[in-house]
């Protein structure tokens, strides 16, 4: 029987891959302000402008590659069972082989009605005023923006607590309801976390092996020190 290794991703994971991450840039995302493309109050003051940059960031996400963080982590399913949960709306995980990828905050290559949150489509190239569901509802971007419930936490809440080894890859553990699942934890629960600039998580009962650095060097480590582990 194969362990079961449960990893948390957040942006500092794709920052790699070109993909930038809002919080490293004083609340801009791709030059606009994450209240106007990222909440509910955005898409209903400006609907153009949120489909615009989600189009933009669909374009950009067809000219990058996994990195080898990405790559390391689907490697590690031959020896563990890998179950990713990742803040990130890209699909970087799935491209570099992993197989079981749970994204929180939805995905950047889905769309869902406005109206039906479960008529959900796979969307890969731009999307415009007058693309409907089957009622005649405009379709939206599939993500889960500030201010909105996160359909996959329970799921998420599940797979924490069935870990053998948890951890936490380029995230500033500062964004919940994700930065909480470390608390769903078994208490004897091994957790790493790596991130160049780890800060200190309250309150914590388990085992913590604090890795400083950007997630594909972080991830050389954590693989040795997982294979040395079984």
């Amino acid at each position: 029987m194969k362990k079961k290794l449960v990893v948390l991703t957040g942006a500092g994971i794709s920052a790699e891959s070109g993909i930038k991450t809002f919080r490293d840039s004083d609340g801009l995302w791709e030059g606009h302000n994450v209240m106007d493309v990222a909440t509910p109050e955005g898409w209903h003051k400006n609907p153009a402008l949120v489909l615009d940059f989600y189009n933009q960031r669909r374009k950009q996400l067809k000219e990058v590659q996994p990195n080898l963080g990405h790559q390391i982590l689907a490697e590690l399913e031959n020896e563990f069972d890998v179950f990713i949960i990742t803040q990130n709306v890209d699909d970087l995980h799935e491209r570099a082989g992993s197989s079981n990828v749970l994204h929180l905050h939805g995905e950047l290559l889905k769309v869902r009605s406005t109206k039906n949150v479960n008529y959900i489509l796979d969307w890969h190239d731009d999307l415009n005023f007058g693309d409907l569901d089957d009622n005649q509802n405009q379709l939206r971007p599939h993500i889960v923006w500030f201010g909105e419930e996160v359909p996959a936490l329970e799921e998420a809440i599940a797979l924490t607590q069935t870990a053998d080894y948890f951890a936490v890859i380029g995230t500033s553990l500062q964004v919940y309801p994700a930065a909480g699942l470390v608390d769903f934890t078994v208490r004897e629960t091994p957790i790493f976390y790596i991130d160049p600039k780890p800060i200190k998580i309250p309150n914590l009962r388990n085992p913590l092996d604090v890795i400083p650095e950007v997630a594909s060097e972080g991830m050389k480590i954590l693989k040795k020190k997982l294979i040395g582990l079984i």
